[in-house]
């Protein structure tokens, strides 16, 4: 009787556990997806103080061009737009994300994403991203980054 007891409460423990993993991978999610969100609305207008706590410090980034560079290189570059003797900078184009996909696994995740460029309603760029994040203090940050140029669309 009391090896039943304990197995039904191992099994109601193990429930348990597993329901508040899912719920906290469902957490992470969100707060994964509000992230991306708000960054690709700061990107949208070059705020830097966005790209800084999107990025972690150890960023690598590969852009769609080939390149490789991390976070100082990001900053350096948002300090430039507008310096003082620059003629003005384009607009950037408004970003907004299609086919978003977030994967948790710890304290790591994996974004997939469709990233739409657009200027004046028209679509200037399409890029399939995809970011690694870690969870660190005081929270998600992207660790790896890498862009690439979609391909003309084959009716996906």
């Amino acid at each position: 009787m009391a090896v039943k007891q304990a197995i039904r409460t191992g099994s109601m423990l193990l429930a348990l556990f597993l329901s508040t993993a899912v719920l906290a991978e469902g957490d992470d999610q969100a707060e994964l997806a509000s992230l991306l969100e708000t960054f690709l609305d700061g990107a949208s207008v070059n705020d830097a103080a966005v790209h800084d706590r999107f990025w972690a410090d150890d960023l690598i980034y590969t852009s769609s061009d080939g390149q490789r560079f991390g976070k100082a290189e990001i900053m350096a570059s948002l300090a430039e737009v507008g310096s003082a003797g620059q003629e003005e900078p384009p607009q950037p184009p408004q970003y907004s994300a299609r086919d978003i996909d977030i994967r948790v696994f710890g304290d790591s995740a994996v974004v997939t994403f469709r990233l739409m460029a657009s200027r004046d309603g028209e679509i200037v760029g399409e890029y399939l991203n995809t970011g690694v994040f870690r969870k660190r203090v005081p929270g998600w940050r992207a660790v790896a980054w890498q862009a690439t140029r979609a391909g003309q669309s084959n009716g996906e």
